[in-house]
C-alpha cells in the first residue's frame, strides 16, 4: 500500500475566465464536480492507496466530496512549497505517489499499472511516458506536448512515484525543471548543450534522458512506459477543458 499526495494548490490559467468561480485549477468543474475529486476517487478505487493527502486551498477543498481516506492540507505559495508540505506530512520514508490535480480522466487501472511497473525497478523517482501513437489511438484530437527521442515520440504523465528521502535535495535544483516542464528546448538547456544537440538531431535515447535527470537531481530516475494516456491528459487551458468535458463519458 502507498500514500498519495495530490498537488491541488495551482492557480488556474487566466484564460479560463469565468469557466470556474474559484481561482484554483483543481476546482474547475468537470461533470458537476471539481476535477480534483475525480483524481482522489481514482486513487482510492485503485485499492493500492492507503492515505490521500490533498494539498491545496483548504477552505474550498473541505466543501468537496472526497473518499474517507483523504486528508486535506493547506498548500504553500509555490509548487515546490506544496510538494514539501505533502512530503513532510507523510510521517514515513516509504515511496509515495505524487499526482497533479488536473488529470480528471485518471483511472484505477492506469494507477495500478504504473505502480506495478515501478515495482519492477529500483529507483528514487519514477516518471511515466506515453507513446504518441497510443495517445492518439485512444484520444484522437487531444493536444499534447511531445518529445522525439531515438525510440519514438512521447508525452509525459502527471503522476510520479518518489522516495521521500531524496526529495529535499532534489527540490533544491528542481524548480527550473518544474517551471519549464512543458518547454522541451528549455529543459534541454538546463540539462546541457550536448543534450540539446542530441535532442534536436533525434538521437537522444530514453536511457540518456534517465541518466541526465538522475545526475542533475542526484537520485536514481526511471522512465516508465505506460499504455494509459489518462495519466497525462491534463486541463491546463480552455481547449483541454473542452476536450475532457467532451470525452469524460469514456472515463473508465
Amino acid at each position: 500500500m502507498y500514500d498519495a499526495i495530490i498537488l491541488a494548490g495551482g492557480k488556474k490559467n487566466k484564460d479560463f475566465g469565468d469557466k470556474s468561480t474559484s481561482s484554483y485549477e483543481a476546482m474547475i468543474d468537470i461533470d458537476g464536480q471539481p476535477m480534483v475529486t475525480f483524481v482522489a476517487k481514482a486513487l482510492s478505487a485503485s485499492l493500492r492507496i492507503q492515505r490521500i493527502l490533498v494539498v491545496g486551498p483548504e477552505q474550498e477543498l473541505r466543501k468537496c466530496h472526497f473518499p474517507p481516506n483523504a486528508v486535506i492540507l493547506s498548500s504553500g505559495e509555490t509548487l515546490i512549497d506544496t510538494i514539501r508540505i505533502g512530503i513532510n506530512a507523510l510521517g514515513h520514508s516509504r515511496n509515495v505517489l505524487v499526482v497533479t490535480a488536473d488529470i480528471p480522466m485518471l483511472t484505477p487501472e492506469a494507477i495500478n499499472d504504473f505502480i506495478d511497473n515501478c515495482e519492477q525497478h529500483d529507483a528514487d523517482f519514477y516518471y511515466p511516458i506515453v507513446n504518441k501513437e497510443t495517445n492518439e489511438k485512444h484520444y484522437p484530437g487531444n493536444k499534447r506536448t511531445y518529445v522525439k527521442v531515438k525510440e519514438g515520440t512521447f508525452t509525459g504523465g502527471n503522476i510520479f512515484m518518489v522516495n521521500p528521502l531524496t526529495v529535499p535535495n532534489a527540490l533544491r535544483v528542481a524548480d527550473p525543471i518544474i517551471e519549464n516542464r512543458k518547454n522541451p528546448l528549455k529543459l534541454c538547456a538546463i540539462l546541457g548543450w550536448s543534450f540539446v544537440f542530441k535532442f534536436l538531431l533525434g538521437t537522444l535515447t530514453l536511457v540518456e534522458l534517465e541518466q541526465s535527470v538522475s545526475d542533475l537531481l542526484d537520485l536514481r530516475g526511471k522512465v516508465i512506459l505506460s499504455q494509459y494516456p489518462e495519466l497525462g491528459i491534463d486541463v491546463d487551458k480552455i481547449s483541454d477543458l473542452h476536450f475532457v468535458r467532451t470525452n469524460f463519458s469514456f472515463k473508465g
